[in-house]
């Protein structure tokens, strides 16, 4: 997706199902039977039913599927924590996982999954808590039996009880110092006291204090008996399998959750202060953000999930076109970014949210900020309610629902099992793409609500508060709240700007031609030919029955590789080209095309994607706007700050993200450490970046690759254009890969300092070469040391919730991580507590026999070659085959194979080099008081590149 995709309208995933909501749970009368409406194209099979003790199943039957997959939605969230205990439900979710009556063992569950080529996990919202995993799609059966007697048997074992709070308290302070978890507990502190929105839902050592006068595990087990219920839940399960088979396992495993018969929790009390308002809320973030957001408290949206008078009033404020509130304020310099969409919907209450990204000078306009946006919602309230945006937006809908991506099996059921909850059983597949009558008067009473008088305008910035102000208890985030304001409004101050303002057009680049090319699908793309200096790919490609394309241009410069101001050069030209386009591209993204400009270690590549009927005029126009880039002064100014803004924010990371990228920034040829940009960009000019851009396609070494609904002439003729626009001029060169350096022999230690009071680790040890066999041989340890990794230094010994070991591979050179966040454990502490599991683990794998390891090998297997599913999926692999020149595209298949070949002699040998002995490892650990390791880093990027 670009950077100004249409997901600007803030209709995340989330968000989306939140606007869906219509028909609660508890009124729902499900018959046992029903087959959802679903798209034309979908040729999957669907069941919806009603188990005898209330549960409803969603049954999807995809005889093609490499993958199966479950969900689990239960209608309980952190809303239904009880007072004094806050954190109890998040609690729950976590120790459903840890045993049950059929399968004691606390780690089996997990185990299985991760043997079969799967991954689980859980989440707890508001209103909601959702599980779910996927797996090789032979063993769903079996997986089934153990998710099932999560809802129906846990044990809730005492000793488990005990030391899980500690996980969760450990997921609490990892998150102490993110700016959008602190954000969100000021929202919450500033809430209707009265409404369960307002109370603290992570959960700490405090809430979840175990002691003999307040026994954690009997406040849990009433708490799972008193929430839970067979009646409250929505489960979906997809696989291969035939409906009658995927009934026949879900039917007597899930019968047995017992049905308590209760009800959903309602929340009918106003999550804002209706008196309090107009508001204004300051918020003090650690990294250097500029955010402004309008709130808006509304009704309910969930009963309008068919008609979206949301959606509809959403699209014009975020609207980013000519005449647009955020065209007109980038062009002024004070915005960045803008989107307007749902908030949080209890199914009573509800808010309309318009975010903003500002710029420095947009922080000392807010008023005109503020001004203007009601200007524009007046606008949209007087002239924007038309039958023709409606129908445009219908159309739009029907397309997407018509030609809709196959998501992955998780993700779909996933959203799925959450939608099941709210919205009418035969609608549950078609109901984010609903848009089914024209509803001015439903537009009008929503846009009723956005008055001065009714708003919390919020800002968040780096601005440091008074010592006095009032902070979070959980958090401690300073924030100010001022009631009953005087909002920013009328049209004087902002008569001129306001005189800018217009609203959209009809939509030119809707699709006309929707056929799809006769004939069968090639294999892998074809050279076609090299242009002068343009290396052109093609391959026709229909199999997912979407009539779109993928076009990919490289452009690879040595001005980007030779330094760390190439760099930062190549990222302000890619923004600059991307702003000038926006306002012309921005309908074409709505009408179902993308762009995305990015810059890379080579150079920068544009990636244009979607129906192909209108993509050559969307590439045209990005290529044309590369060739003459409009650079101004402001806008300059604005992106030098923004990219300094976002390297500075990098510092401010977790300690195991910033470890992470320190050893990419050591090790890969061609990176610059973070410091290292910063420091280019603060001596940076406009003139510079005009210098550059003319010069940038002299020499350059281009790929392009055209991929999908697209015939030969249609690729021909897009390399021509290319070549035309951008390369008339240019001399052809060769800009070599980058690689990784290798690392001295035995352990090399770097400290790093972290403004975090985690202690960060990672051990990242390197393989001795980039042959398909030794990275097969990391692919694998990885796979077969990560569950009992997690389960000896997260679980047991309770170090840290960030816990995982995974391979590390970067640029095909192998390397397995380690990778622990600690909020109590010292870098001395973890480094002997991996030390031991080493010592331990290298028994179990020595004991191994080969069944098992067999199943581990099939899991690295099925991962390698798990199924495509989408046309952009398939693009990108290619793609990433060209760049590594490695043009038989069969790199999947010949890892697989080398996989399938790894022995367990090797295996162990290369456990023993790279975890036991230590030889050709980095460990990389933070603190907050520690000096960084300036001396050894630069030694590291002296070394020599790993062996090809």
């Amino acid at each position: 997706m670009g950077n100004h995709s249409v997901a600007r309208l803030m209709f995340t995933w989330m968000a989306a199902l939140l606007a869906l909501l219509a028909i609660s749970t508890a009124q729902a009368a499900t018959p046992d039977r029903v087959e959802p409406i679903k798209s034309p194209a979908d040729s999957n099979e669907y069941r919806y039913l009603s188990l005898e003790n209330g549960l409803e199943v969603l049954l999807i039957s995809d005889p093609d599927a490499d993958k199966a997959a479950a969900s689990l939605n239960v209608a309980v969230g952190s809303g239904n924590d009880p007072a004094g205990r806050e954190g109890l439900a998040h609690f729950l979710e976590h120790m459903l996982f840890l045993g049950t009556e059929k399968y004691p063992d606390p780690g089996e569950y997990q185990q299985f999954i991760r043997s079969h080529g799967g991954t689980h996990n859980a989440f707890t919202a508001f209103q909601d808590t959702n599980y779910f995993f996927d797996i090789q799609a032979p063993h769903l059966e079996p997986a089934l039996d153990r998710f099932a007697q999560q809802f129906a048997a846990p044990l809730f074992t005492a000793e488990l009880v005990d030391r899980e709070r500690n996980a969760v308290h450990s997921e609490y302070s990892a998150s102490l110092k993110e700016d959008g978890r602190r954000y969100f507990s000021v929202r919450k502190a500033i809430s209707n006291p009265d409404h369960a929105f307002s109370q603290f839902s992570v959960g700490n050592l405090i809430t979840l204090d175990n002691t003999e006068a307040r026994p954690l595990r009997e406040d849990l087990v009433e708490f799972w008996k008193n929430e839970y219920s067979a009646n409250l839940m929505t489960l979906v399960v997809y696989g291969p399998q035939s409906l009658d088979k995927l009934e026949a396992m879900v039917r007597p495993r899930f019968s047995e959750v017992e049905n308590r018969n209760l009800e959903v929790k309602a929340h009918p009390e106003p999550l804002f202060d209706k008196d309090a308002m107009p508001a204004h809320l300051q918020v003090q973030t650690i990294k250097d953000i500029k955010k402004l957001q309008l709130i808006f408290p509304i009704a309910s949206q969930q009963e309008h999930y068919r008609t979206k008078p949301l959606h509809y009033v959403a699209s014009l404020l975020g609207h980013e076109g000519p005449g647009s509130l955020f065209e007109v304020l980038k062009r002024e310099g004070w915005v960045e970014s803008l989107s307007a969409g749902s908030g949080t919907d209890t199914g009573h209450h509800s808010s309309l949210e318009l975010s903003m990204t500002l710029t420095d000078d947009g922080l000392k306009h807010q008023d005109e900020i503020i001004a203007l946006t009601f200007e524009y919602i007046e606008l949209v309230r007087q002239q924007g309610i038309d039958r023709f945006r409606f129908e445009e937006d219908q159309q739009l809908s029907e397309m997407d629902f018509r030609y809709q991506e196959r998501p992955e099996p998780l993700h779909l059921v996933m959203r799925l099992s959450m939608e099941m909850q709210k919205v009418a059983p035969e609608d549950v597949l078609r109901a984010r793409w609903m848009m089914t009558e024209y509803t001015p008067d439903q537009y009008r009473e929503l846009l009723s609500e956005l008055t001065p008088d009714n708003v919390l305008i919020t800002l968040r910035s780096s601005e440091a508060l008074p010592e006095e102000a009032t902070r979070t208890p959980w958090y401690d985030t300073p924030y100010r709240l001022e009631k009953n304001i005087k909002v920013p409004s009328g049209r004087q101050p902002v008569a001129a700007l306001a005189q800018q303002l217009g609203l959209p057009e009809e939509n030119p680049f809707i699709p006309e031609d929707l056929s799809m090319l006769e004939g069968p699908s090639m294999e892998h793309p074809e050279k076609l030919a090299t242009l002068d200096n343009l290396e052109l790919w093609h391959a026709k490609d229909t199999r997912f029955g979407r009539p779109e394309a993928n076009i990919y241009l490289s452009l690879r410069s040595p001005l980007t590789t030779e330094s760390a101001r190439g760099q930062v050069l190549t990222h302000l030209l890619a923004d600059a080209v991307s702003v000038d386009l926006n306002p012309w591209a921005y309908p074409a993204q709505m009408a179902g095309l993308d762009y995305r400009i990015y810059p890379h270690l080579r150079g920068l590549t544009i990636r244009t994607g979607g129906y192909h009927d209108r993509l050559p005029v969307l590439m045209n126009r990005v290529m044309s706007t590369l060739a003459a880039p409009n650079i101004s002064e402001q806008r300059f100014r604005i992106a030098r700050q923004q990219l300094i803004d976002s390297l500075r924010n990098r510092l401010q990371d977790k300690p195991v993200s910033q470890a992470a990228s320190l050893v990419q920034d050591a090790l890969i040829q061609g990176a610059w450490t973070t410091e290292e940009k910063l420091a280019a960009a603060e001596a940076m000019s406009v003139d510079d970046l005009r210098t550059f851009a003319e010069a940038f396609t002299r020499e350059v070494d281009a790929v392009m690759l055209v991929h999908g609904n697209a015939t030969r002439a249609f690729a021909l003729n897009t390399a021509q254009q290319a070549k035309t626009t951008l390369l008339q001029e240019s001399q052809a060169v060769t800009v070599s890969r980058s690689q990784v350096r290798d690392l001295p022999d035995g352990q090399t230690e770097i400290r790093l300092q972290v403004p975090h009071p985690d202690t960060g680790y990672l051990r990242y040890s390197q393989g001795s070469d980039t042959s398909f066999a030794e990275r097969a041989r990391y692919r694998l340890l990885g796979q077969v040391i990560s569950g009992a990794f997690y389960e000896e230094l997260r679980t047991t010994r309770q170090l840290g919730y960030v816990v995982y070991a995974t391979p590390f591979e970067m640029l095909e050179t192998p390397a397995i991580g380690l990778v622990v966040q600690s909020p109590e454990a010292s870098a001395e502490e973890i480094d002997q507590a991996v030390s031991e599991f080493a010592s331990g683990f290298r028994e179990r794998l020595a004991d191994m026999d080969e069944d098992a390891l067999e199943r581990e090998r099939q899991a690295v297997v099925s991962k390698l070659k798990e199924q495509e599913r989408t046309l952009s999926s398939v693009s990108e692999r290619y793609w990433r085959e060209i760049d590594r020149q490695a043009t038989d595209f069969d790199s999947r298949d010949q890892l697989a194979a080398a996989v399938a070949e790894v022995s367990k002699e090797e295996l162990l040998a290369t456990f023993d080099r790279a975890l036991a002995d230590g030889d050709a490892s980095l460990l990389v650990t933070t603190g907050a008081e520690l000096e960084t390791s300036e001396g050894t880093l630069e030694k590291l990027r002296n070394q020599a590149p790993v062996e090809d």
